[in-house]
């Protein structure tokens, strides 16, 4: 796959995702557009997902490299139609979801960080933390709740961090740490941008899903490179 640099297409809209929670991380940008009229459905939250694929390298185009990447990431067209930028040097895996795109993982060398991306079956990012917080619903071991802030004045973002003693199929490597982040885009379906890393780790959760938001497009439509 090559690094991509998208011209957009009409008038982008843009969602400025920031955060009001006592962890002052700045803000998060996701591409996004006013809150659309799907029905409701069943829940689908594939945050322990298994059975990936065998894991396949990212293959950039360096004469199609942008300044405005942090250093060492890459822009990343993925085979499920989305746009995004990660760690050049991860490793992607996907598995089949019940809803929507596959779940992308992208993982580094080491496996003790991870981006996840998937497509949420609720109609807005609230409904889908509902589900995924109620008592009915198998979370992590070791699951403790830190924030669940809205992420955006509109409420068509919502942000989750939380921590983990382990996840199925993952490195025990834990406790882990996670933020993820739920929004509405462009093409008024709802997604969902994932970062864990270990409590012991470098702390660049944050850091890789600020990166990860900012460059997300999603499937079938054409946006724009961010400035920043």
């Amino acid at each position: 796959m090559a690094l991509i640099a998208l011209v957009a297409i009409g008038t982008a809209v843009s969602l400025t995702v920031t955060l009001t929670s006592d962890h002052d991380h700045g803000s998060v940008t996701a591409t996004g557009t006013s809150t659309s009229d799907r029905p409701t459905a069943s829940p689908t939250d594939p945050s322990t997902p298994s059975a990936d694929a065998p894991e396949t390298t990212f293959d950039p185009d360096p004469s199609a490299a942008t300044g405005n990447l942090p250093d060492g990431y890459v822009a990343y067209d993925d085979p499920e139609g989305f746009r995004i930028a990660v760690p050049g040097d991860w490793l992607r895996t996907a598995t089949a979801s019940q809803y929507g795109i596959d779940v992308v993982n992208y993982r580094s060398p080491e496996g003790d960080r991870r981006l996840q991306v998937f497509q949420v079956e609720e109609p807005t990012a609230y409904q889908s933390f509902q589900v995924f917080l109620s008592d009915a619903y198998p979370r992590p071991d070791g699951f403790v709740e830190r924030s669940l802030t809205n992420a955006d004045d509109a409420g068509t973002a919502v942000l989750l961090e939380y921590t983990a003693d382990s996840f199925g199929g993952e490195p025990d490597i834990g406790p882990w740490h996670a933020y993820d982040l739920r929004f509405l885009a462009r093409d008024g379906e709802v997604y969902a941008l994932a970062s864990y890393g270990t409590i012991s780790g470098n702390g660049d959760e944050w850091d890789i899903l600020d990166t990860a938001s900012t460059w997300f497009c999603p499937p079938g439509l054409l946006c724009e490179e961010p400035t920043v």
